[in-house]
């Protein structure tokens, strides 16, 4: 057996054969895993490791069995959408390893990259708002999927502490506000959460959007997976201000079609707690344990903090009320 990690990993899922040593390269991904493309001679997979400290500045971890989580959020959505995410080929747990399918970047984009060069497109809002709210729809009030993600330790210290309770610290005056959103949301057990539906992590592909790296999945509140996509629309607005009209487009096509295919809760409700946890994770962003990379002058980063502050101090229960406050903020720096 190889000394290798990758090719022991192979081994063990049974997708390698006798005598190959296949070339393996490194992807670019998030902070949170090691990527890797694996030329098998069946053709090209991909491996995904998960780390148990975050390649960031600050001081994160996070345990690594996420990624049996990963894999059953894979799985559950493959159930209800099979175009929705890649096909999963093997797992190891020993290593903390899975294999999935290669998806090629000229067919599957990444959304983000098209966000960034001002391919712009509303189908692909409009379709990941609908199959987001597909796989919420799909999982709520189901208690055996409940049951498979009991994944309260791993959502805590990735998700709500580095975005919602590191931020605290910093904007003492909001700290009490942040903090309740951060009882209200873990408290919140409602439908299955992908946890880190980000434009980096969704490819726009020929049969609509792709998800990955769902490695912080979840049972609880689908406003916060909502909250999440929605928060990188209107940060791309200080990425590419030429471009401010077509994000905030694209918010509100996401969000439209994503309320709309809400069928297990009164839409008024998860759209209050969307609009009321959309500004911690705005001013999570610029102070948390993850900064946006593409923010980068302390004049962005004010303006961010302006808004955020403001409607995290004064929440507003409409994502429209959300949306106005940015734009408002947005027009003052033209």
């Amino acid at each position: 057996m190889s000394n290798d990690p990758f090719l022991t990993a192979l081994g063990r899922m049974g997708l390698l054969q006798p005598g190959e040593s296949p070339a393996i390269a490194p992807l670019t991904g998030g902070v949170s895993s090691d990527i890797v493309r694996v030329d098998l001679e069946s053709g090209p997979i991909c491996i995904k490791r998960a780390l148990p400290k975050l390649k960031v500045q600050a001081d994160w971890h996070a345990p690594i069995e996420r990624n049996q989580y990963e894999i059953e959020w894979m799985r559950t959505a493959a159930g209800i959408d099979a175009q929705a995410v890649p096909k999963v080929l093997g797992e190891d747990r020993e290593t903390g390893m899975f294999a999935m399918e290669f998806l090629d970047g000229a067919r599957y984009p990444v959304w983000k990259n098209q966000l960034r060069d001002g391919e712009i497109s509303l189908d692909t809002a409009r379709d990941v708002g609908k199959r987001i709210a597909a796989i919420h729809s799909r999982t709520a009030g189901r208690l055996d999927i409940a049951d498979k993600f009991p994944t309260d330790h791993i959502f805590l210290p990735i998700r709500l502490e580095p975005y919602l309770c590191a931020t605290a610290k910093k904007h003492p005056d909001c700290a009490a506000r942040l903090e309740s959103l951060v009882r209200v949301t873990g408290a919140t057990k409602k439908a299955l959460v992908h946890g880190d539906v980000s434009p980096k992590n969704i490819l726009a592909g020929p049969n609509g959007p792709v998800f990955l790296d769902a490695e912080c999945a979840w049972y609880g509140d689908p406003a916060f997976d909502l909250a999440f996509c929605l928060n990188h629309l209107l940060l791309k607005c200080m990425w590419r201000p030429q471009w401010q009209t077509r994000y905030l487009e694209s918010f509100d096509t996401l969000a439209t079609n994503y309320l709309a295919g809400v069928t297990w809760k009164a839409r008024d409700d998860i759209e209050e707690r969307t609009a009321h946890l959309l500004p911690g994770l705005f001013l999570g962003r610029i102070d948390g344990k993850s900064p946006v990379e593409y923010i980068t002058t302390d004049t962005q980063r004010n303006a961010v903090r302006r808004v955020a502050r403001a409607l995290l101090l004064a929440p507003v229960n409409s994502l429209g009320g959300v949306r106005a406050a940015w734009q408002g903020e947005l027009a003052k720096q033209q």
